[in-house]
């Protein structure tokens, strides 16, 4: 299958809140392109389980961890690769204000912002974005269904912050293009028809700048 496109599409970073399935999607087209897979690191970060047990207490340090770790792996994206024509991330780096605004504040929010537009100015975008959107229960079932130890004290009521402030935040994002999939009813994972209908998707050629794909309704929970 020709994966030529008018848009040029060589760097695909996959969005969604906790339990989208982000991870999950990047490696699927990471074996289907072969290409060099960029994952986030959230079991390095030494502060997380904690900010999950007590939240105001360890935002600030989880946060600029997080920043500090996305930035290092992000750089090394301008170096040209070799063996892999494609790049699928499960995450952008600008992605990272959404957890700032939504538990940092006061002076420690003042701070962050001071810090994030000189890490973020140089680094480079990606050519596509797919984020993947669904409802809260679906995020519960995908959280529970794996089973994360560290994911254990998440609440429904973090969930639903931190959902409706990843869908503000694309509804309001520009920076590249854009596609929000609609993966309530989505087994992108296990049905491999699912996942040939948004690799489609994701390649189309007439694709405009902000695109929604929603797939045909069936009953997942």
């Amino acid at each position: 299958m020709a994966l030529q496109s008018e848009n040029d599409i060589r760097y695909i970073a996959v969005e969604g809140a906790i339990g989208a399935g982000k991870t999950s999607l990047a490696v699927k087209l990471k074996e289907r392109l072969n290409a060099q897979l960029v994952v986030e690191q959230f079991e390095v970060n030494p502060f997380l389980e904690k900010f999950y047990n007590e939240r105001n207490r360890y935002a600030f340090q989880t946060q600029m961890f997080f920043l500090v770790n996305r930035y290092k792996q992000q750089q090394a994206l301008h170096q040209e690769n070799l063996f892999s024509e494609y790049i699928v991330a499960d995450y952008i780096f600008e992605k990272d204000k959404i957890f700032a605004y939504l538990n940092l504040s006061g002076e420690e929010l003042k701070l962050y912002e001071s810090v994030f537009p000189l890490l973020f100015k140089n680094l480079r975008q990606p050519d596509l974005v797919v984020y993947l959107q669904s409802s809260v229960d679906r995020l519960m079932y995908n959280i529970k269904k794996r089973s994360r130890q560290i994911e254990r004290n998440l609440t429904r009521s973090y969930i639903e912050e931190l959902s409706e402030a990843y869908n503000d935040f694309f509804f309001r994002y520009a920076t590249t293009p854009l596609l929000i999939v609609n993966t309530t009813e989505m087994d992108f994972v296990n049905n491999q028809k699912d996942f040939e209908e948004l690799f489609q998707a994701i390649f189309r050629t007439d694709r405009g700048f902000t695109e929604y794909f929603q797939p045909e309704a069936k009953r997942i929970l």
